[in-house]
């Protein structure tokens, strides 16, 4: 592919879009206007096509790919992360976190903040998100259990009180929207209200409109560029393509590697990112034999996972050698690898006493995923293992199949990448692997084996606390760990094809996680 260009991003943790009209051109002028509010460079329209779709745009609680990727561009955090480089910026907060002590902050919101319903936003509101995010069994939770304690010390300023000094404050800040105070959960979850560039318009199951949020009085560069942002849900691939090539959208998310040329020749850009994203093998280790890490280990290396990304990903994947890609910039390469190896499976099967095993592989509808499954069985019974399919959409899996009351599935082979949240390892294996949803009801092992989940957590706690190459010794103990254990473990991580037509967009940046990200974005 001449055109094909290649980018990489630092990464650091899980998720498809229909048609649209086309935008027009754009005038460029800016103002500010009366009161604080900003009157940004407008005209035209952004459309969209996304790979994934979503019933939950709650800030406080989604990992929805499609409600990370539209809320980007509607509700801030107190600092925000620029999702091409991972880089901190000031958002709500007007400035960096004031360092009280190695365990208290202070944080003062910017200077007139109003959400789009013209309200001023104020501490109670940020108390009331934060208390939202790290209410006990929120998904954010693991995110943030570093915080003792949010409080308001005046109408403009919150107080954060630590339980332990910790080395990325900010970072872990941005994980938390805020929104106001008073909002329902039906009211987040079907279409929240922020402080940023754009308001929602519209949420259906097919199609989310924004538009600019006229008291947006934050940073100029992020600010909305044209008359509206249309984000349509296009699962299919076929018919995602189909879109971009006849101009009803002006981005695509997850372009088929087969398909990039396509594009190309309807005069699109085309540029891959290096990313986390990622398909897992995910066990019930409360049920024998997956109990034992032994088996886990055995299905990983009965896969052909080479040939899995030369068939099913074009090439445009990399073997997992770590729980992190190559492209991270704390990878390390683990202890445990998993090449190709169908006699090493036979032989951890015969040590750990299995035979005649048959199981269940359930896995997401997501195409690119359910297209891996028929290898995978085949690679399995290759090595003895009987296997059966079970394909569902994602809601369905794990609603009716693993976060259940009693579950009784074998294993499962979904989708992932919490690098939507952020790129710091320690956010990336606690999603996972720390003392959350994943592993209390969906891997169990923090029941299965206590001493190694609590040697994990122990890593990761003083990891948060060190800086430079102390913290990353500790990183690298816990890949490690995972590499032996792995409850749950990556196949391989995705390069990420964005195609966008570029002579009408000016300043998108494709990114290296699920999502598209499209602040400051305007049309020509």
């Amino acid at each position: 592919m001449k055109n094909l260009k290649k980018g990489v991003v630092a990464i650091v943790a899980s998720l498809a879009l229909t048609l649209t009209a086309c935008g027009g051109s754009s005038e460029t002028s800016s103002s500010s206007a009366a009161g604080g509010e900003t009157t940004a460079s407008q005209g035209g329209e952004i459309n969209l096509g996304v790979a994934y779709e979503t019933t939950n745009y709650d800030p406080s609680s989604t990992s929805s790919a499609l409600a990370m990727g539209t809320n980007w561009h509607v509700v801030e955090g107190l600092y925000e992360l620029n999702m091409s480089d991972y880089t901190t910026r000031n958002a709500l907060a007007k400035d960096a976190p004031v360092k009280v002590s190695d365990t208290e902050y202070e944080v003062t919101l910017r200077d007139g903040a109003k959400f789009s319903d013209g309200t001023d936003v104020t501490s109670a509101d940020v108390v009331e998100s934060f208390n939202r995010a790290t209410a006990k069994g929120n998904i954010y939770e693991s995110f943030l259990t570093f915080i003792d304690s949010v409080e308001a010390k005046d109408d403009t300023t919150v107080t954060i009180k630590l339980k332990a000094p910790f080395s990325m404050v900010e970072k872990r800040l941005a994980t938390v929207k805020i929104v106001p105070a008073a909002s329902t959960k039906d009211e987040m979850t079907s279409m929240p209200i922020g402080s940023g560039p754009w308001k929602y318009e519209s949420i259906t199951d097919s199609k989310i409109t924004a538009v600019p949020n006229e008291y947006y009085n934050g940073d100029e560069k992020y600010a909305a560029k044209a008359d509206k942002m249309v984000w349509d849900v296009i699962k299919d691939d076929t018919a995602r393509t189909t879109a971009a090539q006849s101009g009803t959208i002006d981005i695509m998310e997850a372009v088929p590697a087969d398909n990039a040329s396509m594009l190309e020749a309807a005069g699109m850009e085309v540029k891959e990112v290096d990313g986390f994203n990622l398909p897992f093998l995910l066990f019930n280790t409360a049920k024998a034999p997956f109990d034992n890490a032994k088996v886990r280990q055995a299905f990983l290396y009965a896969v052909n996972t080479d040939m899995l990304i030369q068939n099913n990903m074009s090439g445009k994947a990399k073997e997992a050698t770590s729980f992190l890609p190559e492209s991270h910039p704390n990878y390390h390469k683990a202890a445990t690898q998993f090449s190709y190896d169908p006699e090493k499976a036979k032989s951890l099967l015969e040590e750990a006493g299995v035979k005649d095993l048959s199981v269940t592989l359930l896995t997401t509808d997501h195409p690119w995923i359910s297209d891996l499954a028929p290898q995978i069985k085949s690679d399995l019974e290759a090595v003895g293992i009987k296997t059966s399919i079970q394909s569902e959409a994602s809601a369905s899996l794990y609603a009716n199949n693993l976060d259940v009351e009693n579950p009784t599935f074998d294993l499962a082979l979904a989708p992932g990448d919490p690098s939507v949240f952020g790129n710091d390892p320690a956010l990336l294996i606690n999603w996972w692997y720390g003392d959350n949803v994943w592993t209390k009801q969906r891997t169990f092992w923090q029941k299965s084996d206590p001493a190694k989940f609590a040697e994990l957590k122990a890593l990761m706690d003083e990891s948060t606390q060190l800086e430079g190459d102390a913290q990353q010794e500790k990183w690298n103990e816990a890949m490690d760990l995972i590499s032996n254990e792995v409850p749950l473990y990556p196949l391989f991580h995705r390069t990420m094809i964005t195609g966008y037509n570029a002579d009408k967009l000016e300043g998108f940046e494709p990114i290296g996680t699920t999502g598209l990200w499209a602040l400051g974005v305007s049309t020509k």
